[in-house]
């Protein structure tokens, strides 16, 4: 086994879910994910930790929504299973990354719908997300498989504890805002941030951080008003979707287009009334990730990009005893803003270029 999943397991483990003797872990593991899972499975065994393990299949998935009829009940015996549980910890890693292309949409809602009592359950845990790199994942970003594994590490193994204090600059200036805007050639967006609190997003749930990598500083911004033009590519759905523009009036959705996938986009819309509001505003600070690669947990995080998610917000953005934004669905999609863009709050540059204003390289007020 390459010492490097060992590492990474060992900072799943320690560092990002912070999991101590006698919890309750379930760690739902990939197809691809089984060395990741072994060497995560040693280390929860060391700390002394209770486990159990699930398997997560794409093409499972597939089997049985295409041939379940629609009509379909809360899982209670898997809400039980999320809510006994103090922490989760999902290894991705598929072995095909389209391989639920071709379920039907409104299957596809229903069941996102019915499930959304366990997603709420599993997201009251001390949960994180990460991914094997896997052959599958590396054709997608056209990588070989090598290339692919060196990227995927130098995303997860870094000094998290001074990317957290870098990172802390962008969420105390968001903390001290009222009004975000994003500037591109074919961006101009604003949001308002007022009350709310950014999280510092260092791979742990310390900083209320749940996937590995991250690398990022996200809040739950309200009432956007333009239009915003996404320009990394993305997939959504297990369908490809590109150059995706939205436009908002009075808070939510009133027009889009993609220049490939609208019908994936049109779906996620359809989920049900939150999918049309936003649900978190991100700043992407991870430097480790160098290119995109069509996997939202890594592009999402790269540094010089924003990204905006159309769904569900996240209640550590929010003020006690405040609902945000609820829906079915937390759907990311990113734009590039290293070339030509600019993040402003309350009307002073954050950030131009993908440069922010206390880096050498920034340029311009």
């Amino acid at each position: 086994m390459d010492e490097r999943v060992r590492e990474h397991a060992a900072v799943l483990v320690g560092w990002s879910a912070r999991v101590e003797a006698g919890d309750d872990v379930v760690v739902s593991v990939g197809e691809g994910a089984h060395d990741l899972g072994v060497a995560v499975a040693a280390e929860l065994g060391a700390v002394g930790a209770n486990v159990v393990t699930t398997y997560d299949s794409a093409e499972m998935d597939r089997a049985y929504l295409r041939a379940h009829d629609g009509e379909f009940a809360t899982p209670e015996h898997e809400l039980a299973l999320y809510e006994t549980a103090d922490a989760v910890l999902r290894l991705g890693g598929s072995r095909n990354t389209a391989a639920t292309a071709d379920v039907p949409d409104g299957t596809r809602r229903a069941a996102r719908r019915v499930g959304e009592a366990v997603r709420e359950a599993r997201m009251d845990t001390d949960w994180v997300s990460t991914v094997h790199p896997t052959r599958a994942a590396a054709q997608r970003a056209g990588m070989s498989y090598e290339a692919y594994r060196e990227f995927v590490y130098d995303a997860v193994l870094r000094d998290w504890e001074s990317l957290a204090d870098e990172m802390a600059r962008v969420k105390e200036a968001f903390d001290g805002g009222s009004e975000v805007r994003i500037e591109t050639e074919r961006t101009d967006l604003t949001m308002s941030i007022e009350g709310r609190t950014a999280v510092n997003s260092a791979a742990s749930v310390a900083y209320d951080s749940h996937n590995l990598p991250s690398g990022e500083v996200f809040t739950a911004p309200a009432d956007p008003e333009g239009e915003v033009y996404f320009d990394v590519p993305m997939t959504i759905d297990a369908r490809r979707v590109e150059g995706v523009s939205l436009t908002f009036e009075g808070g939510e959705v009133v027009d889009f287009a993609a220049d490939r996938g609208e019908e994936a986009v049109a779906s996620v819309l359809d989920t049900d009334a939150g999918a049309r509001r936003l649900g978190e505003l991100g700043v992407g600070m991870n430097r480790g990730i160098d290119r995109f690669t069509d996997s939202v947990l890594f592009d999402e995080k790269m540094g010089g990009t924003v990204h905006l998610a159309l769904g569900r917000a996240y209640d550590a953005c929010l003020p006690d005893g405040e609902a945000g934004n609820d829906s079915a669905v937390h759907v990311d999609m990113i734009a590039d803003v290293s070339d030509g863009g600019r993040l402003l709050v309350d009307g002073e540059t954050l950030q131009r270029d993908g440069v922010f204003r206390w880096e050498d390289e920034f340029e311009g007020a």
